[in-house]
């Protein structure tokens, strides 16, 4: 087994080492284990990097001994495991030791007649990491994207790999050897020609509500959303979060760079949104047309301890594109609340977070008037 450092073992039929040896000096005769078979390197848990080497051992009739020993390597011992894949009903693991102050085992394996079996050894092996980025090339209308996904495998175990298997929990696995101190950049996944939706969104927590009274230019946040569903062409996993660097045909034989941002965790069926920039194209005012207090409750003294308001909020919504546009608009009303009137259709996200999806034609402008009642203010 070639390692940078090294990971190396031996086999000696117990009868061999029995007599007056003691555990290190017994593993000075076993012989070299042999080269791996095949190795699966396993990166579905983002924080734990599974290694699974197959071997074939040559065993005698009788009880064997099989060292495994590493140097240099962070591997866990508690991780260590043996399975036996071509005999298991000749072949059994009677036990595992571990000699004290060694970074080593000892598996002694029953043998019912000579065989050379096939095992697979695996372990929990530090140091090897792996980042997802994803690559999208939006078409001119801006409809659809070239949906690719990268593995950038980083190794810095100690442990030189030959040519494995590098496997995620989706996407397509495939042959590669890497070596130690060696990054490499892996396409594992291309979803082909994706559909996205176009979404501005005016958060009113975080955007000024008349644009006109700030210095400088006010844009509104634009993102691309990609659906996880089989409908989309994805929505058989969940997909890894991971940076986004977005790109568009530019019509000419080119592309243009659109923006770059960080997606999280997209479970099947949920959205994936990302970032590419902010635009002028849409603008949106709002303003309180009408904060009154209403059902005043007084104490002994004639002091109101107790009130309710009746609020107003009337917002424009204009579209200068030539195209149309579908912008969410989020608002918050603090506390209890009821809805008295709204000319537009909204969705309650929490006690507090409403979101309205206004479609605009081109140059098309809307107004959202919102009639509500907060309660029980001090």
């Amino acid at each position: 087994m070639k390692m940078t450092t090294w990971i190396q073992g031996g086999l000696l039929l117990a009868l061999g080492c029995a007599v007056g040896l003691g555990s290190a000096e017994a593993r000075v005769k076993m012989v070299a284990l042999p080269e791996r078979a095949a190795t699966v390197i396993r990166l579905d848990n983002p924080s734990a990097t599974l290694i699974e080497e197959e071997r074939v051992l040559t065993l005698q009739k009788g009880v064997n001994q099989v060292d495994f020993s590493w140097n240099g390597v962070s591997i866990d011992p508690d991780s260590i495991r043996l399975k036996v894949l071509n005999h298991p009903d000749q072949v059994t693991l009677l036990n595992v030791s571990y000699p004290p102050n060694e970074a080593a085992l000892v598996w002694e394996i029953s043998c019912a007649e000579p065989v050379e079996e096939r095992v697979r050894i695996s372990y929990l092996l530090a140091n090897i990491d792996r980042l997802i980025t994803y690559r999208f090339l939006a078409n001119k209308p801006e409809t659809q994207v070239d949906f690719k996904s990268y593995l950038v495998l980083r190794n810095f175990s100690g442990e030189d790999f030959g040519t494995s298997r590098v496997q995620l929990d989706y996407g397509e696995a495939f042959e590669q050897a890497i070596g130690h101190e060696e990054t490499k950049q892996l396409l594992f996944l291309d979803a082909g020609k994706v559909p996205i939706t176009k979404v501005w969104e005016f958060d009113a927590n975080q955007l000024p509500w008349d644009p006109e009274k700030v210095e400088g230019n006010v844009g509104i946040p634009v993102s691309y959303q990609i659906e996880n569903k089989e409908a989309s062409g994805l929505g058989k996993n969940a997909l890894w979060g991971g940076k986004v660097r977005v790109f568009q045909d530019d019509g000419h034989g080119s592309t243009i760079v659109l923006g770059e941002d960080s997606a999280a965790l997209v479970p099947v069926g949920e959205k994936m949104k990302v970032n590419i920039g902010d635009s002028r194209d849409i603008k949106v005012v709002q303003r309180k047309m009408k904060e009154e207090r209403i059902n005043l409750r007084k104490n002994v003294n004639d002091q109101v301890v107790l009130y309710d308001t009746d609020e107003i909020i009337k917002t424009t919504l204009e579209n200068f594109k030539d195209s149309p546009a579908v912008l969410t608009v989020i608002e918050y009303i603090p506390g209890q609340w009821d809805m008295v009137e709204c000319n537009l259709k909204y969705e309650k996200k929490n006690s507090e977070k409403i979101e309205f999806q206004v479609a605009l034609n081109p140059k098309e402008k809307k107004e959202l008037m919102m009639h509500y009642q907060r309660r029980n203010l001090r």
